[in-house]
């Protein structure tokens, strides 16, 4: 008979009493359904995260009975998927504040330790060109190698008085600079932007920018809404759209560039931790963002399992500071003619 978790005792999970001890705990022990609907993820999908980071944290403890990777991976995904505060979800699965903040901590970590292996741009030229192939479906833009827009995930106030992290709504957030492939699978997170920087600015100093423009993707581009500056490998909707063709390739643009957002609406309803629903993530900017790189790379490595991003309904979320920023056209007179002759050629 299936025993829901919540009911193990706090002290048997830590230390051990009689025959019932940690190390006797299994995931067979509860339904499929019960850990979909307690940690978002099914078993199959359990097990993998098991092993890809069981090294990670089996580390020595000085403890006689450590949390095992599989305990401290179900209480994390409760933390993420949920959107609790440590303490409601430590409850919730028999584990004290100070056990489930070891575990969303090793966890997060090592997560982050792996965000490389499964966040990344394709190298190969066959799988390049699949991704440019997938992006001309959706909206016949071609050359696209990614959509490219940041997201802000709002945080508690930093114990020094820092107002780098106040946006422009007066909240405290981080803005999170991330590119995703068609299918919603993320090329590129970066997670530990102020939230007072402008996204023009963000992309300016991202290692995304320093990518593109040192390895030379000259075959192939971003796309960017019009809160970055047009460039050579990042074509943005042109402001004022006059001719048959303008209007074209900003509907295209448009079309493609969506799935960004997409992408950002169901992260938040994956990981309940980011929508801000019910609180801000109560940690200093670098755990944070720590904390929302791991759910990035979650997020790629259920992609791979094939939970579809776009099968769970969007939810509320925080609402994303409006930009004010001048329309301005790019001075880069090389990117005006590329996105020029990109009109001629497939929007004429």
């Amino acid at each position: 008979m299936a025993v829901p978790i919540a009911v193990l005792d706090c002290d048997l999970l830590l230390y051990g009493r009689g025959h019932r001890t940690l190390d006797r705990f299994k995931l067979e022990d509860v339904t499929d359904e019960y850990l979909v609907s307690t940690y978002g993820f099914p078993r199959q999908f359990i097990y993998y995260l098991v092993d890809l980071l069981r090294t990670s944290l089996s580390r020595p403890t000085q403890r006689s009975r450590a949390i095992s990777p599989e305990t401290q991976i179900l209480a994390a995904l409760g933390f993420y998927t949920s959107g609790s505060f440590q303490t409601r979800m430590g409850d919730a699965i028999g584990i004290s504040q100070a056990s489930m903040s070891r575990c969303v901590a090793n966890v997060t970590e090592a997560l982050v330790e792996r965000a490389s292996q499964f966040i990344r741009f394709p190298e190969d030229e066959a799988t390049v060109q699949s991704l440019k192939d997938d992006f001309y479906g959706l909206a016949g833009m071609p050359g696209v190698l990614g959509v490219v827009d940041c997201t802000h995930v709002a945080i508690k106030a930093p114990n020094a008085e820092d107002l780098s992290y106040v946006n422009r709504k007066g909240l405290h957030s981080l803005n999170c600079l991330m590119v995703c492939d068609a299918r919603g699978v993320l090329l590129s997170a970066e997670t530990h932007w102020p939230g007072s920087l402008p996204d023009c600015t963000v992309l300016q100093q991202a290692a995304l920018t320093n990518q593109f423009e040192t390895e030379l993707h000259k075959d192939g581009w971003l796309l960017g809404d019009s809160s970055f500056f047009l460039r050579t490998w990042l074509m943005t909707p042109l402001h004022i759209p006059e001719t048959p063709a303008e209007y074209r390739y900003n509907m295209a643009h448009s079309a493609t560039h969506n799935v960004i957002e997409r992408t950002f609406r169901t992260i938040r309803s994956r990981f309940r931790c980011l929508d801000g629903s019910k609180g801000t993530l109560q940690y200093s900017p670098e755990k944070s963002s720590h904390i929302i790189l791991a759910c990035c790379v979650l997020h790629n490595i259920s992609l791979e399992h094939g939970l579809d991003v776009w099968s769970s309904p969007a939810t509320g979320h925080m609402e994303q500071p409006e930009e004010e920023y001048e329309q301005m056209e790019s001075m880069d007179s090389e990117a005006c003619r590329i996105r020029q002759e990109l009109l001629l050629t497939h929007f004429s």
